[in-house]
């Protein structure tokens, strides 16, 4: 980790203690009944969180072929962590006033502010083997405090033209700019939470058992996502679930997830979004493993996180660590989750002077997806 005499962090900073300090402050946001939830997504407007994530009331963890996976939006007060209100907006065979979603696991749940009174919240309804996964959004008014009755399609443009949000669409694209995986029938999803840039609303798509990445731009109407550069190179590492930022001289950057090899971070970049560079690794990233990373700007820092492949008495995803930097060169650790409850699919929201937080953890299953925990970094 590099130092400078412009060090972000006074010497003698403690990262352990500093994570220590947030973790005794998160606070569970599901319901008694839920067994299994994962993969949060949130935005803070007005004092309250609004909290997309999985959850099913089954099992711990979750599964893409597991149709009792349902999608619940949770209004959280961000001052005292009250849960004010939980709805689920998706599950399987859900009736709406203008469609019924097919049989399936609704996955993957993200949300955004569309205008001063709507939150947008997206889902991929799937089943694989089935049939081609589709990604779906309703609308939470926020004058009503309530979610709409009515479900939409959303589309995806790729360099042959403007399609349902399907993943055969994006492979088709995708194998035209040189990837060589094998076409999956699910597993499409805006990975990385919407970034906001020169006014703009951007995505990160990812078909995560293929190992595509893909830049896209949201439409004003924010129901369409066109695809604006593909990032999967070396094809044969496959890279998934990839955070993006811009970096202070205007070029692209992306921290992905590596399924193959040792499994550690690889890195991209761009100067205009459309053309990327090979992955590489990075030195200040080292014993990576298999997970979502985080990569934000919060005034003029920037924040990435990533999980290590250290464990905790042998438990998967139980350390997280979150380096700091204002040049994306050198880099200071600010924080190290270390726990036994897991650390894993961390969200990160800068709110009226604070930084808070969503993040799946558990305490029974090896896999320790079992509730969303809220919570402030600072």
């Amino acid at each position: 980790m590099n130092r400078t005499q412009n060090a972000l962090l006074p010497s003698g900073w403690r990262p352990k203690e500093a994570a220590d300090r947030v973790l005794e402050g998160l606070v569970n946001l599901c319901p008694p009944q839920v067994k299994g939830a994962h993969d949060s997504d949130f935005l803070i407007l007005d004092g309250k969180a609004y909290v997309v994530y999985m959850a099913n009331d089954v099992r711990p963890g979750e599964a893409p072929h597991w149709p009792d996976i349902y999608d619940v939006l949770s209004v959280v007060d961000v001052t005292s962590g009250e849960v004010e209100q939980t709805t689920t907006f998706a599950a399987s065979k859900m009736v709406y006033e203008n469609a019924t979603l097919p049989e399936g696991a609704c996955f993957v749940p993200r949300i955004v502010q569309k205008d001063a009174r709507t939150l947008r919240c997206y889902f991929a309804s799937e089943s694989p083997g089935a049939r081609q996964s589709q990604t779906w959004f309703t609308d939470y008014d926020l004058g009503r405090g309530a979610l709409g009755r009515t479900v939409h399609p959303a589309r995806i443009e790729t360099s042959y033209g403007v399609f349902p949000m399907q993943p055969q669409h994006f492979y088709r694209h995708a194998t035209a700019k040189g990837f060589t995986g094998q076409p999956k029938d699910y597993g499409l999803y805006p990975i990385d939470s919407f970034k906001r840039f020169d006014g703009r609303v951007y995505a990160v798509l990812n078909n995560f058992p293929g190992g595509q990445n893909a830049l896209a731009l949201l439409n004003d109407a924010l129901d369409r996502f066109t695809i604006i550069g593909d990032y999967f190179m070396p094809n044969d590492v496959m890279l998934t679930e990839s955070a993006v930022n811009r970096m202070p001289d205007g070029t692209w950057c992306a921290i992905s997830r590596q399924e193959h090899g040792d499994r550690n971070y690889m890195f991209t970049t761009s100067r205009d979004g459309v053309v990327w560079t090979q992955h590489e690794t990075r030195d200040f990233v080292r014993n990576g493993d298999n997970s979502k990373p985080t990569f934000d700007r919060f005034g003029d820092v920037y924040y990435l996180g990533w999980q290590e492949a250290t464990r905790v008495k042998g438990v998967h995803r139980s350390i997280f660590n979150i380096d700091v930097s204002r040049d994306g060169v050198s880099w200071e650790r600010k924080y190290r989750f270390e726990t036994e409850k897991s650390f894993q699919y961390p969200v990160f929201r800068e709110y009226a002077g604070g930084i808070y937080l969503t993040v799946t953890q558990g305490h029974v299953s090896d896999s320790r997806k079992e509730r969303i925990m809220l919570g402030r970094l600072e």
